[in-house]
């Protein structure tokens, strides 16, 4: 999506990449969700932690569906639309602060890669 600007942006067609937090939908819930089983066994003890956390979530998610369906239609309105919009607090912060380690950590190494003159 992101390369996708550039092909299309010259016709005023324009991209947003949306970054989706927890919404308080019934996508967590136990008549909603279906569990692959288990074939790999290497997996058990991630999913075994991951699977009931998943479950905790269902009903406590932060961010309001309908406000979010408000909220894309004044992203789309703008008459230069964000590239990649974060949609609730949860989003994408955590994420950043990530990124921000990593690109510190590998500082010196990416920036030695420009040509020698």
């Amino acid at each position: 999506m992101e390369s996708l600007r550039f092909e299309i942006e010259p016709f005023g067609i324009h991209t947003t990449i949306v970054e989706p937090g927890f919404f308080r939908t019934e996508l967590l819930t136990k008549d909603s969700t279906e569990y692959a089983d288990m074939s790999i066994d290497d997996y058990a003890e991630r999913t075994a932690k991951t699977r009931p956390a998943w479950e905790s979530m269902s009903g406590k998610q932060t961010n309001d569906p309908a406000k979010l369906a408000k909220a894309l239609l004044a992203v789309v309105d703008q008459e230069q639309p964000p590239l990649r919009w974060a949609a609730g607090a949860d989003a994408v912060e955590q994420k950043a602060k990530e990124l921000l380690v990593q690109v510190d950590a590998y500082r010196d190494l990416s920036s030695s890669l420009a040509v020698d003159e």
